[in-house]
Parts: C-alpha cells; sequence; structure tokens
C-alpha cells in the first residue's frame, strides 16, 4: 500500500477542515446536497460518457485500487535479485530456477519460463505484450482520472451558474437569496476540491505507477533473456546498472583505479 496517496488526500481535506473551524464556522454550513449532486454527478456522468459500462468502472474504481496499492520497487535491490537468479541458473542450469522464491509475479512468470525451456525470442514476446497491456490498463486508469479532474471544476462553474439564475429569479424574495449564493459559492468549491485534492492527485499516481512498472518490467525482461542466453552475472549486473541513474549506481574502485592509471 502507499501511504503517500492516502496521506495526501486525507492530509488535503484535513487542512481545508482546519481551515473552516479556524475561521470560526461549522463545518456543516458547507454541506449542501445539490452542490454534491451537481459536481460529483455531473463529473461521473460526463466521464462515463467517454467509456463503455464495462470500461468506465474497471478504469475509475479500479485506478482508486491501482493508486492506493502502488508497491514501489527498490532497482538495486532489484538488480542485486536479478544478478543472484542469473549465478543459480549459470550454476544448476534453467531447472534450478524451480527452486528459487520470489515476491514479483511478474519476476515469477518469467523465470519460470525459463525454467520450462522457453526461447529468448518467446520469453521477450510474451512478457513485452504483457507489459504493454499492463501500462495500457494503468494509462486508461490515468486517463479517466484527469478527464474527472477537468470535469469537476467544469461542473462547480455549472453549479455556480445554477445558484446566480436562482438568485436573480427570487431578488424579490430575500429569504431565497442566501440559499441561491450558498448553492454558487459551494458547488466551484466542490469542483475546485474534487479536481485538485482528489481527482489530479489519483491521475498522476496512476502515471507515475504506469512508468514506474514499465521500466521495472522492462529491467526484468532484459535480466531473463541475459539469463536464458547464458550470459555471465558480471555482465549482467553491468547491463543493468543502466536503468539507474549514475549518482545512484554503486562506486566501482577497481575501474577507478584502472581510470588513473591510463
Amino acid at each position: 500500500m502507499d501511504i503517500g496517496t492516502l496521506a495526501g488526500i486525507i492530509g488535503g481535506f484535513g487542512v481545508l477542515v482546519g481551515a473552516i473551524y479556524l475561521e470560526g464556522s461549522s463545518l456543516m454550513m458547507f454541506a449542501n446536497l445539490l452542490a454534491t449532486v451537481v459536481v460529483i454527478g455531473g463529473a461521473l456522468a460526463t466521464v462515463l460518457a467517454r467509456y463503455t459500462m464495462k470500461s468506465f468502472p474497471r478504469a475509475c474504481f479500479g485506478g482508486i485500487k491501482e493508486a492506493i496499492f502502488y508497491k514501489t520497487h527498490d532497482t538495486m535491490h532489484l538488480i542485486d535479485e536479478l544478478v543472484e537468479i542469473a549465478e543459480v541458473a549459470r550454476k544448476q542450469g534453467p531447472l534450478g530456477l524451480e527452486k528459487v522464491e520470489v515476491d514479483e509475479p511478474f519476476l515469477k512468470k518469467a523465470i519460470q519460463m525459463v525454467a520450462d525451456g522457453y526461447t529468448g525470442e518467446a520469453i521477450q514476446h510474451v512478457l513485452e505484450r504483457e507489459r504493454d497491456l499492463q501500462f495500457e490498463r494503468l494509462h486508461e486508469a490515468h486517463v479517466c482520472w484527469a478527464k474527472m479532474a477537468e470535469a469537476g471544476p467544469g461542473m462547480g462553474m455549472v453549479g455556480t451558474i445554477i445558484g446566480l439564475v436562482s438568485l436573480f429569479a427570487h431578488m424579490d424574495d430575500p429569504k431565497k437569496i442566501g440559499p441561491a449564493m450558498s448553492i454558487a459559492l459551494l458547488t466551484t468549491l466542490y469542483g475546485a476540491v474534487l479536481g485538485n485534492v482528489v481527482a489530479g492527485p489519483l491521475s498522476d499516481k496512476l502515471a507515475n505507477r504506469a512508468h514506474h512498472d514499465a521500466m521495472i518490467q522492462s529491467m526484468i525482461i532484459d535480466a531473463v533473456v541475459m539469463i536464458r542466453a547464458s550470459k555471465s552475472p558480471k555482465q549482467i549486473h553491468e547491463e543493468l546498472l543502466a536503468y539507474l541513474p549514475l549518482k545512484h549506481r554503486p562506486f566501482d574502485e577497481e575501474a577507478a583505479v584502472r581510470a588513473e592509471a591510463a
């Protein structure tokens, strides 16, 4: 589970609630059913119109699950794990990989394909297709919540117009002016909160996860193909270091000595 997603969204609402109480107002003053229906219901409806009834729940509600249960990977640790797997394959052969225990489902499938005797080309083809399809699913959820972030403030403006029309229509009745103005302002508030506190962060988190997962899976594919080709663990380690920024790569003292001697 990614605590950052929950902490950020809950923290955003916490700041808003704190500001309301610091100002001396009651939280119930900012609760309005009509504003909720217009903003949230309207945003969901406009985004639904872009999808089918089957794909919308997967992109919208499935996206929430993907954003919250976002497991980041320690790239250096994964490289070390892949090198250890390469050493097992070199010493015990492909069948020795059946005894290797890993937690990453994508890596588990990859080494099982090596143990089952798939060719390097077949392994690469299958795993790249799975990586690309996973990226597409996350991208679909990212786009869904990006559209939600756009629709929220837009529906908030619609609610504001509804409130203003109601206000001008009841100028002769002072008792109705206040509630109409309240609706006009609360729908704007709700739209801004939906777009900036909920939908926008979820959209960006899904985009980050899509690219992060694609990078990790590409590294696993490269490593497994090299393992299948019987490349040495040292060569695999050196090639996988390309996935790390230069400042995060381990310092090679031997290489530094050779460079100074040259």
